[in-house]
């Protein structure tokens, strides 16, 4: 069996630009891609905070130190400058696996920079049953 599960993520990057004439993705800043192990044109959900919308798309690198988070295409309708983001890399695995899974999470702040990265454990924390 193989489950879908979180590997990366952008927590809370703000919205700098939103292109309606491009073909479709998000220009995610290279650095930010590498440091939530996000590869380039993964496909990735991106969910605004304002308004709960939801998008899948895949991502494209801005160059590295850009700060570019940017909605191309019809999500460019959903997502506006300022708008802050959860953007997050999933995959399909198997439960070997899941075992070896160490989530990233990449926490920003209001301009975009990085203010920690945290690799979490999925093992159960003691004491607690199924």
């Amino acid at each position: 069996m193989q489950r879908m599960m979180c590997k990366g993520k952008i927590h809370r990057a703000r919205v700098t630009e939103a292109e309606l004439d491009y073909v479709g993705s998000i220009t995610i800043d290279q650095k930010l891609m590498k440091e939530a192990d996000i590869k380039p044109y993964e496909m990735v959900q991106v969910t605004n905070l304002k308004n709960a919308t939801r998008w899948k798309t895949y991502a494209i690198p801005a160059p590295e130190g850009s700060k570019r988070i940017c909605l191309n295409g019809p999500p460019a309708h959903l997502f506006s400058p300022g708008d802050i983001v959860i953007i997050l890399s999933l995959a399909l695995m198997d439960e070997k696996e899941i075992e070896e899974l160490k989530p990233k999470v990449v926490f920003m702040d209001e301009n975009n920079d990085i203010t920690s990265i945290e690799e979490h454990d999925l093992h159960w924390p003691e004491g607690v049953e199924l």
